[in-house]
């Protein structure tokens, strides 16, 4: 990373919002709806939730998601005005991979 390397620093970013939103509660919308606002809780903390917790397994899951789709989006550039776009999703593909490898490939 020191070497500012954009397309693994893109990759990396990307990744962690993926996992970061596979860890949210999810919401109930029929809670959302219908609620009067005198009605609703009121105190510090009432809308703090625990957040889920990955499994290694799923980790590696949405890391290969990311990568899954970054491929299948280069692959449907086909277009010459696309090329940088789709070598650079290759890249970034190629980045998420070299960590579902291993350590000593990463």
């Amino acid at each position: 990373m020191r070497a500012r390397d954009k397309v693994a620093v893109s990759a990396l970013r990307a990744t962690l919002a993926a996992l970061d939103n596979a860890e949210a509660v999810p919401v109930d919308e029929t809670e959302l709806r219908g609620v009067a606002l005198e009605q609703s809780p009121v105190g510090v903390g009432v809308t703090e939730a625990a957040r889920c917790e990955l499994s290694e397994r799923g980790v590696v899951e949405v890391v290969r998601a990311e990568a899954a789709e970054r491929l299948e989006v280069a692959a449907q550039l086909t277009a010459p005005a696309h090329a940088d776009r789709a070598a650079r999703l290759r890249a970034e593909a190629a980045v998420l991979h070299r960590f579902l490898d291993g350590p000593g490939t990463a």
